[in-house]
């Protein structure tokens, strides 16, 4: 892949998760998003509809791990960096979707930040920016 090439599928990958996020309330379902811009620990849960939260959230993590496993392919050009991060993220799926579930049917208040938390991991390419760097320090000691 010549290097332009790979600047400029960079850059569109780079910039759909950037139109995903700028896009957010357009594109999917998150009474969390108010929720959390406002002072959520004084706040009582905001009303939600369970299956369509989940809906959503499971779309926008699949969104960004594609776009996150394809900028993973383009730096790297290594099936197996694409692989391994597949499985991590379907791992990570699994788990944090769990998590979310508990706090979305259970909330309490004294539990509101790590719920903030939790869900950021679903809703934001977190997952990339852990990922990127390790594969590079793996590279660079190979």
């Amino acid at each position: 892949m010549k290097t332009i090439t790979k600047y400029i599928l960079m850059a569109v990958l780079i910039g759909l998760l950037v139109l995903i996020r700028f896009f957010e309330n357009d594109l999917f379902y998150d009474p969390y998003l108010e929720f959390f811009k406002n002072d959520y620990l004084y706040m009582d849960n905001p009303r939600q509809e369970v299956f369509k939260l989940t809906l959503s959230t499971t779309l926008r993590y699949v969104l960004n791990t594609l776009i996150s496993l394809g900028i993973l392919f383009v730096a790297f050009k290594d099936w197996s960096v694409v692989k391994f991060s597949t499985l991590l993220y379907g791992v990570a799926y699994v788990v944090l979707i769990a998590l979310f579930l508990y706090f979305v049917l259970s909330p309490k208040q004294s539990q509101y930040y790590l719920f903030f938390n939790i869900r950021r991991f679903l809703i934001q390419p977190i997952g990339l920016l852990l990922l990127l760097p390790a594969f590079y320090y793996q590279r660079l000691k190979r």
